[in-house]
């Protein structure tokens, strides 16, 4: 019996268990289907990791590495090459590996970091033939950082995710030639850095409000067309731009990897498509916890870090017998401009001081306002200076202001400021 399974070795998972083990909980495992420890950062060579949790710069496998050092310093039991099967309500964990065959795994509590995973051509439906030389952004990373191969000589990235960004940066410098970043929507859906370092400085033109519209090839990709769209994303005839290619990378979005979750029955959101949580990270099943990708898609680890931290924390409380919620629920909408609120819930007498709420806004803005209310009533406001699709706001809400909210709700939206 543990005390504590941790299912996922990646930023998420490492961070967690350490928070746990520094909280008093000595019976911990961490399973992890890969070889070895440390998730996608292993594969994820270039730097810019760690300005926030580190104060300074690193390679994705370095940040993954201080984390596995802190891991060794502590009792955590490590089962890798580690498949998890399922999950039970009652905190059971059925896991298969090569060394150990099949097992039955039981727990006191469970905590859920199974990071996400990439949307592929089938999830999108590019239209024209089926050839080889089409690869999600990530594994054409894996291919070329991890495994030695070269996935492509003449490229065109269909979606402006980081990964696609830094990946049209990783294949220049490899000697490949990207032709074009192609983007659905009106803005990139990266943080403006990776714009500015993987394209602009690169002169690998960004094509917004474009879409793949044909794909040529037998054997492999040998053309590739796009062409700009209207407002609801349709294609506009005579727009069409043509490029001979032999590769096409896609990073057209992530998914929380959450096939876990719903087997055990947790209350998952469709906005998210991650775990409900409360404020600790808490999901609808008592005693089970979520955090990093697996709940809504980061786009710095450091704040991955930051919320798996919380949660080993929050693990640990419960397994000190923390007493039952009893009292109210603020319960967390997302208003004009915002796409998603996390934590979902608050349970104000779980709450320390603050509650952090993190979110993403649907649409580029200007001088704008975070606005918070509940009901009709304006709690505070918080001025930002431009927000964008492609990274994610972070705003704190003190106890003392949570509490004197007039209604159960709590709506986050944006106000654009007019110009002077």
């Amino acid at each position: 019996m543990y005390d504590l399974i941790v299912i996922g070795g990646g930023p998420a998972g490492l961070a967690a268990a350490c928070s746990a083990w520094e909280n008093g909980v000595r019976k911990i495992a961490i399973i992890e289907r890969d070889k070895e420890l440390g998730g996608i950062l292993n594969q994820c060579i270039h730097n810019g990791f760690g300005l926030h949790y580190f104060k300074e710069e690193l390679t994705g496998p370095e940040y993954a590495g201080r984390f596995i050092d802190m891991l060794k310093s502590t009792g955590v039991q490590v089962k890798t090459d580690t498949m998890v099967l399922n999950v039970t309500e009652e905190k059971e964990v059925h896991v298969v590996s090569a060394a150990e065959g099949y097992q039955v795994l039981k727990a006191k509590s469970i905590l859920l970091a199974m990071g996400c995973r990439e949307r592929t051509r089938g999830a999108i439906s590019i239209p024209g033939s089926r050839p080889a030389g089409i690869f999600t952004a990530g594994a054409a990373q894996r291919y070329v950082n991890m495994e030695g191969h070269m996935v492509g000589k003449r490229i065109v990235i269909l979606g402006s995710g980081d990964i696609g960004l830094i990946m049209a940066r990783r294949m220049t410098l490899e000697g490949a030639t990207v032709l074009a970043c192609v983007e659905l929507m009106p803005y990139s859906g990266g943080l403006n850095r990776n714009i500015v370092q993987c394209l602009q400085d690169y002169n690998i033109p960004l094509y917004l409000s474009h879409t793949i519209t044909d794909i040529k090839g037998r054997a492999r990709v040998r053309q590739v067309t796009i062409a700009q769209v209207d407002e609801q994303r349709r294609p506009i005839a005579g727009t069409e731009k043509t490029f001979d290619c032999d590769t096409i990378l896609l990073s057209v979005g992530l998914i929380p990897e959450n096939e876990l979750s719903k087997k055990v029955g947790i209350q998952l959101d469709r906005r998210t498509n991650g775990p409900v949580v409360f404020e600790n990270m808490e999901t609808s099943i008592s005693g089970i916890f979520a955090c990093g990708n697996v709940v809504h898609v980061h786009d710095l680890v450091d704040f991955v870090t930051a919320e798996s931290q919380r949660a080993g924390k929050a693990a640990a409380q419960y397994l000190a017998g923390g007493a039952p919620s009893t009292g109210p629920v603020l319960e967390l909408h997302n208003g004009d401009g915002v796409t998603y609120t996390v934590p979902q819930k608050i349970r104000l007498e779980h709450l320390e001081k603050n509650a952090e709420i993190f979110f993403r806004v649907n649409r580029i803005c200007g001088k704008s306002e975070i606005c918070v209310t509940s009901g009709a009533e304006l709690i505070t406001r918080f001025p930002r200076e431009h927000l964008a699709p492609g990274e994610m706001e972070h705003i704190v809400l003190p106890k003392q202001l949570l509490q004197k909210c007039n209604s159960g709700n709590i709506t986050v939206s944006i106000k654009e400021v007019p110009n002077d």
